[in-house]
């Protein structure tokens, strides 16, 4: 079956519920022809509590309907028999329709014209649907989405003035052929005019201009004027958006912008409850004031509370131009950490820098100071000041930003701090992270990461626990406990390593609606030396799609009993890219 009919039998289905056919009708179709067969029950609908007798009375009705049912899908001389078969007891009475479809009608000829300046438009007149196409079984859902694509194209481009010179669709049923002639005359492009914002937004207009992506006399586009909707509402700044740009307030082709801007509320709090294996339960709380002044200045506050850690932190941001990726922020944060005998205490103050370059990679230039007092299995002590300048390159490509089926993200930092710049330690550190998603037959979900990390530093044990690497849990090596995976002291304390690598593969099968089986196999290890051995987990787990992004519950297998491998349940949730 083509994809029309498949479009055309879908809206059908959901107009028209077919749940109680198999009790008073019953539709038969002579030949392999279930795309037939559908279309006539959904055309005919629903029938039930009707007495022999009354059946015999719809019988022309439902004759009628499965006629035009065939019809719709290019059958125009089907012979329908019926018949009703008394019912008996609690069985009720039915009514059998037989169709014999006969030859369909085939398109003979197709004459496709656009006149105007969208003929040298190529995002008008490039792509059209290729069916319905000369010799294909006339159906008329692709014979409407043909001629439905001018107007929707024309909208969505500024050609308020096109009409059709010709729209026709000739069927001559006893020569079973078609001929299809749509001629479009498509008049100028509109232009898009100056945008105004509406009194009494409260903002500064210079802020308000650099959401505005397009200059003044550039050709229409309604994808131009869903962005700005969008950035608008995605500022934080406002509850509505409601913008006018309708051609009827054209002037001479230009169609000016108006805007009208409904302020939030200044204030918001939203707390949550969460649970991975990793670290238990935890408690997470935002405080956000999301406009502070006129000029789109916003602070916020942050914690989040677990068993093994807790921290607090603070920002204040400033939008930059354009405010809708670039900013200037700054921080300050505490957190205290208890992870398998290695205790911290880590107070931060910084300020990054955000751009978006327009390939999609995101830059962060950032200037941290930290100062930890650490523990580690009472064995190692000590306090670090570092003064880390840092840059971050990072991009996401998705197709789908709760589920996707395909996409990559990359994200690679460094940073560093030097004695003679108010450190107590040499220290470079670099993380690399690579993500891959592809998605086969519908069904078939194929996942990848790889994570590779480093630290150059001429006094590796004065280099804190948070600077340091460990493996092992529920988002690293699964197998094995949370920040397990790492060289030991002499007391069998994991002290960090000086390098990480891990990978993993994973495939899914989706099995039923928002939900998917998965095998996975993880290798990995923080190390000292990049030829040190590395712990492998590997395991079934299975995949819940739920309204707020995917939850994971894993069982895994350590198959390095030496780095303390064991069967281990990991649960986690949260995006896989």
């Amino acid at each position: 079956m083509k994809p029309g009919r498949f479009r055309l039998l879908g809206l059908l289905l959901v107009l028209c519920s077919s749940s109680g056919l198999a009790e008073q009708v019953e539709v038969r179709v002579k030949g392999d022809f279930p795309g037939l067969q559908e279309n006539a029950e959904a055309f005919i609908g629903e029938v039930e509590g009707r007495s022999a007798a009354n059946l015999r009375r719809y019988a022309s009705t439902a004759v009628d309907q499965a006629s035009k049912a065939l019809r719709a899908l290019g059958y125009y001389n089907p012979v329908v028999e019926w018949q009703v078969e008394e019912g008996e007891g609690d069985k009720p009475a039915l009514l059998s329709l037989e169709i014999t479809p006969g030859d369909p009608v085939r398109i003979k000829s197709r004459t496709v014209e656009i006149r105007g300046p969208a003929a040298s438009d190529p995002g008008f007149s490039d792509d059209f649907p290729v069916h319905p196409a000369e010799g294909d079984i006339l159906n008329h859902g692709d014979y409407t989405s043909l001629r439905n694509t001018f107007q929707t194209r024309a909208r969505a481009r500024g050609y308020f003035d096109g009409q059709y010179v010709t729209h026709t669709l000739e069927v001559d049923p006893e020569a079973l052929t078609a001929a299809i002639v749509l001629v479009f005359e498509s008049g100028e492009r509109y232009q898009l005019g100056d945008v105004t914002f509406e009194e009494g937004h409260w903002f500064e207009s210079d802020l308000l201009r650099r959401y505005v992506t397009f200059e003044p006399g550039i050709p229409y586009h309604a994808d131009e004027i869903a962005k700005l909707n969008s950035d608008l509402l995605g500022s934080g700044y406002f509850s509505g958006v409601d913008i006018d740009a309708s051609p009827r307030s054209a002037d001479d082709g230009v169609i000016p912008v108006g805007v009208g801007l409904t302020r939030r509320d200044r204030r918001s709090i939203a707390t949550g409850l969460g649970f991975s294996t990793d670290v238990g339960p935890r408690f997470r709380g935002t405080w956000r004031e999301h406009w502070i002044n006129p000029m789109g200045h916003s602070r916020g506050a942050e914690t989040e509370l677990s068993a093994p850690r807790q921290n607090v932190s603070g920002w204040y941001e400033l939008p930059l131009d354009p405010p809708m990726t670039d900013s200037i922020r700054l921080t300050a944060g505490y957190q205290h950490e208890d992870i398998e005998n290695v205790e911290s205490e880590l107070l931060t103050f910084g300020q990054q820098w955000q751009h978006q370059f327009d390939n999609g990679w995101l830059q962060v230039l950032s200037m941290r100071w930290e100062g930890e007092q650490f523990n580690i299995g009472d064995d190692e002590k000590g306090t670090s000041r570092l003064l880390l300048p840092g840059i971050g390159y990072s991009k996401l490509h998705a197709d789908s930003p709760l589920d996707p089926s395909r996409g990559y993200r990359l994200q690679f930092d460094l940073s560093g701090a030097h004695r003679a710049a108010l450190s107590s330690v040499d220290v470079l550190h670099v993380n690399a992270i690579a993500k891959g998603l592809i998605t086969l037959g519908g069904n078939h979900r194929f996942l990848t990461r790889f994570q590779f990390g480093g630290i150059a530093t001429n006094r590796f044990e004065d280099v804190p626990p948070s600077l340091r690497f460990f493996a092992g849990g529920d988002q690293s090596v699964r197998g094995y406990g949370y920040q397990t995976l790492s060289p030991e002291n002499d007391n069998g304390v994991p002290v960090g390593g000086r390098f990480m690598m891990a990978g993993s593969a994973e495939y899914q099968y989706q099995f039923a609606d928002n939900w998917r089986a998965a095998m996975f196999v993880d290798h990995g290890n923080a190390i000292n030396d990049l030829l040190d051995p590395l712990a492998t987990g590997a395991g079934v787990g299975i995949r819940w799609i739920s309204p707020l992004g995917p939850l994971r519950l894993d069982i895994a297998k350590g198959l390095n009993p030496e780095f303390g491998g064991e069967w281990r349940i990991h649960f986690s949730m949260g995006p896989e890219l």
